[in-house]
């Protein structure tokens, strides 16, 4: 098999899995064997092995010798990993995911925005000015797919000019919720004037050296996102 047919089939079998052990449909406790993947998947044992060794690496299974591979609860899983973040995203679990997301991103990018108003790079306060501006013209014209891209770099980029590596760590964990709620159709059509408002004030600040101005804004930026949360599932929630 050559190494891209490898990676397409291995790719297969470890997003069925990975779905149904974070949606529940494999539980806790739930065994599986290399022959049973290869049977249902059609796929060599070299596959299966390798799914198996990722899904492990991700804590969502453990293998044991004469007790073979075991589901792990939900305690286990790497929550941050951005694979395991997706497929919760995609699951029955969505609104539970994106409040936790949501929760994690208000504790620290406020933060991470104050930083790097003291810390960010002459290029950087240039670069997320621009952002900002990019955002506004992007969200006017409801190009949601540009703006998604775009808020990805606007956000990764105030996590890296922090200055703080454990902020910047979390830039894939941003990013993938931020992708998932276009992808999965939770956006509006067009964003409210509020948040493209609020990403510009951030970036003002952060451009200006004002870090309590840059936290209050990127405060006042992801309560809107919480807010707008509240009653999820009866509607859409802020573009952020």
């Amino acid at each position: 098999m050559s190494r891209v047919g490898f990676e397409s089939r291995h790719g297969a079998v470890l997003e069925a899995i990975g779905r149904e052990i974070t949606d529940g449909d494999l539980e806790s406790g739930d065994t599986l064997t290399l022959e049973h993947i290869q049977e249902r998947f059609g796929v060599s044992r070299t596959v299966a092995r390798e799914t198996m060794r990722i899904l492990e690496s991700m804590g969502l299974v453990t293998s044991r010798r004469r007790v073979g591979i075991t589901v792990q609860d939900a305690t286990s899983w790497n929550v941050f990993d951005p694979r395991v973040i997706w497929w919760r995203l995609a699951g029955s679990g969505r609104d539970a995911q994106l409040r936790s997301l949501t929760e994690l991103r208000i504790a620290v990018e406020p933060l991470a925005a104050g930083a790097a108003a003291w810390n960010a790079s002459a290029e950087q306060r240039t670069r997320i000015v621009e952002l900002g501006a990019r955002l506004r013209g992007l969200g006017e014209r409801g190009l949601l797919e540009d703006f998604m891209q775009t808020d990805i770099a606007f956000h990764t980029l105030l996590l890296e000019a922090s200055g703080n590596e454990m902020f910047a760590a979390l830039a894939d964990v941003v990013a993938v919720v931020l992708r998932g709620r276009t992808q999965l159709g939770l956006m509006p059509r067009q964003p409210v004037p509020e948040a493209l408002d609020a990403h510009e004030n951030v970036a003002a600040a952060v451009s200006a050296g004002q870090y309590r101005r840059a936290e209050e804004a990127m405060r006042d930026l992801l309560g809107e996102v919480r807010d707008a949360m509240a009653p999820l599932g009866t509607g859409n929630p802020s573009l952020d």
